[in-house]
């Protein structure tokens, strides 16, 4: 094949392996847990995955999933609307809402089907959506896949005097949402939910929550960022995941009220012209909501362990950014130091994935941390004084 695009990629491709920049995958040759096995290292410790409750080779799960597989095959092979809904992805709609303290939910193929399905949906002419600078990109996409009549505006990251002023300026407005992540994946910080509602009641506005990283991680019991900051009945659309703590493989959802979730069904595309779930990842993901709700102390001993690696990294002089959450950044500068530290790191037995440009902003590369519930105190302890050693060698 010859053809121009085909030959600028390739070149495009070559220039970011000699910039040192070029991602490649890792194969796992295990199932997901604290420790794997990679093809060609052995076995690692994982502080790459977002299996915060350490549910992805829960037994519980498995079995679940398995009997559901045998239960309603692989798949529907179609959309529900066309073919129809199975008990299973009910089920899973009706534990998700009560879950959240909603009316209904809907599942998606995934939280990033969920947030680019949502906007255009629901939103009409003049509305006016207020979204945070940081969050995820899949909010990003969706707000831009609104109407051109729809105003979107951005708010500087969890400034809530920029926020008042851009509400304030549409106070007219036929309504207002403000849009924002629970957990800033990237930075590990929390939106200040407390401080979000308290606006959107003095401005008649809608809150919109991705806590597709605080869900089973922030909370006394797990139920969220909304439930740190003691707000769960003043959210009025969530959308998460079930493929992070809930580590059901894949999936995502929108709960809210009743009216958003039956208008999804009528005019969401990704909704409409996607697969349902296949079964046993809708039974995975009750049974791993059931598991939380019996296991509060996953969720308490999760915490710990994010805040006792956060103040080791400190005592080592290695400055993470600050946060609750179970996501720890540190920075280390260029796209290309955070690549090879990572490579240092596994090379250690420590998989952890450094992050740059333009997942991050030039300069603000990262290594991103992610704590487990299943994580050792003794392997959190051996990645962050590697860390400090890969770091010592650079410096």
């Amino acid at each position: 094949m010859s053809n121009n695009l085909i030959d600028r990629l390739t070149a495009d491709l070559a220039t970011a392996e000699a910039a040192g920049t070029y991602k490649r995958l890792k194969i796992i040759e295990s199932p997901i847990g604290h420790r794997i096995w990679l093809e060609g290292k052995g076995e690692v410790t994982l502080l790459s995955s977002n299996d915060y409750l350490g549910l992805a080779n829960d037994p519980e799960v498995i079995s679940t999933a398995r009997d559901a597989l045998l239960s309603y095959g692989a798949s529907t092979a179609s959309v529900r609307f066309i073919c129809g809904t199975q008990a299973v992805h009910q089920t899973l709609e009706a534990d998700l809402a009560r879950f959240h303290g909603t009316e209904a939910s809907l599942t998606y193929s995934s939280c990033w089907a969920a947030n680019t399905g949502l906007f255009a949906a629901i939103t009409g002419a003049g509305d006016v959506i207020l979204s945070d600078e940081l969050n995820h990109a899949s909010l990003i996409d969706g707000i831009r896949m609104t109407g051109k009549n729809v105003v979107r505006a951005v708010y500087k990251h969890a400034d809530m005097a920029d926020l008042e002023a851009k509400l304030q300026e549409h106070q007219g407005a036929p309504s207002r949402m403000i849009v924002t992540d629970g957990v800033f994946s990237m930075e590990g910080d929390i939106a200040p939910l407390d401080q979000i509602t308290a606006l959107a009641k003095k401005y008649d506005a809608l809150v919109v929550l991705d806590d597709s990283h605080g869900l089973g991680v922030m909370g006394k019991t797990g139920h969220g960022t909304a439930e740190h900051f003691g707000v769960m009945a003043d959210i009025d659309i969530f959308t998460g995941t079930l493929g992070k703590a809930l580590a059901a493989g894949t999936g995502g959802f929108v709960a809210g009220p009743k009216a958003v979730t039956e208008t999804l069904i009528q005019k969401s595309r990704p909704h409409l012209f996607s697969n349902a779930l296949p079964a046993s990842v809708a039974a995975a993901g009750s049974k791993s909501i059931e598991i939380l709700e019996r296991h509060p102390e996953r969720v308490t001993g999760l915490q710990e362990k994010a805040a006792k690696f956060r103040a080791r990294l400190k005592e080592l002089g290695l400055n993470p950014l600050e946060g609750d959450s179970a996501v720890v950044p540190v920075i280390v500068g260029e796209t290309a130091t955070a690549i090879r530290l990572a490579g240092e790191m596994l090379d250690q037995g420590i998989f952890v994935t450094g992050f740059g440009f333009p997942v991050v902003p030039e300069g603000e590369a990262r290594l991103r941390f992610q704590i487990s519930a299943a994580h050792t105190d003794a392997e959190l302890e051996d990645a962050a004084e590697k860390l400090q050693a890969c770091l010592s060698v650079q410096a």
